[in-house]
């Protein structure tokens, strides 16, 4: 259905329709038509019109050391203290089934041995299921705690996304996995959801630690473009569900860089060490190059620095 879905949004559209077309999916879907650069007419397809560019400008990128990745509704977000965290409210799903039965050792597309940093022999720890232990295979500094935040794009949003932060990549895994909606109402009905569908999980370092950035793909459309990861492949006919693809990398991203871009509407998982006290905004809508960070965090930042 997925890859059918995608045929269908990749077939020209007659010149004559595409205003009324595309006038039609805005208003339903709540589209913002003055951020669109192009006329209507000039989106030969509908995939055309999902990932459209904006404006020069429209998204300007706040000075804060970490940004939204995309528009879309903030689902979840705060500190990670269990191997069990929320997808939505009352929610959860497992984050050592989010990234997967890491090994010491894999291969890459190519039958080359890599190790990913930082991330290896998580699955397993001695043989006990330590939530203490397992957070301090993933922190760089033992002082500092885990976060999230969820982020789920809409029909109607700006399908590209953005590097939340200055960091450099060191690995790559993809899952081919489900594409059932992502949709926050039905997101409620079946826990464990996003270590179901398919998806792409970036690992690496930032200023405070490790990060983590990992597209999860929904319905209809599933494939996941990364500029730079040209071997990235999603939605595929010859890969198997719940295959594991991994990958070494060796690139950086800037804040507010766009990196990628979904086929349709999605969500987008961070998940990154920061020093303790780091809160969230409070607010349910974000835009890309918005600061995640609450004015009380710089302040207690800054007084950490001072003191």
């Amino acid at each position: 259905m997925s890859r059918s879905f995608g045929k269908l949004t990749e077939v020209h559209l007659p010149a004559t329709f595409r205003y009324y077309v595309y006038s039609l999916y805005a208003y339903k879907t709540g589209v913002n038509k003055s951020e669109i650069p192009l006329n209507l007419e000039d989106y030969a397809t509908l995939m055309e019109f999902f990932t459209r560019a904006l404006k020069p400008g429209v998204r300007p990128i706040a000075e804060g050391p970490i940004v939204s990745p995309a528009d879309g509704t903030l689902c979840h977000s705060g500190m990670v203290d269990s191997f069990e965290i929320e997808q939505v409210k009352n929610v959860r799903y497992s984050i050592k089934k989010f990234f997967g039965e890491l090994k010491s050792k894999s291969e890459d597309v190519n039958r080359n041995i890599i190790e990913p940093p930082s991330l290896s022999e998580l699955s397993v720890v001695d043989g006990r299921d330590n939530w203490d232990v397992y957070k301090r295979k993933l922190l760089h500094n033992p002082d500092n705690e885990l976060y999230q935040c969820v982020i789920y794009l809409s029909p109607g949003d700006y399908h590209r996304f953005h590097s939340p932060v200055d960091w450099h990549v060191d690995f790559r895994r993809h899952f081919s996995g489900e594409l059932f909606s992502v949709n926050p109402l039905l997101t409620r009905w079946i826990p464990g959801l996003f270590a179901v569908n398919e998806r792409v999980l970036y690992t690496g370092s930032w200023q405070h630690g490790f990060f983590s950035f990992t597209a999860v793909g929904a319905t209809n459309v599933g494939s996941i473009v990364i500029y730079n990861d040209k071997s990235l492949q999603t939605n595929v006919n010859h890969m198997k569900k719940n295959e594991i693809f991994d990958e070494k990398c060796d690139f950086s991203w800037r804040k507010g860089e766009e990196i990628g871009k979904f086929r349709f509407g999605s969500t987008v998982v961070l998940i990154f060490e920061a020093p303790k006290g780091y809160a969230f905004p409070n607010c349910r809508k974000v835009y890309v190059g918005q600061s995640l960070e609450r004015e009380e965090t710089v302040d207690e930042t800054k007084s950490a620095s001072a003191s």
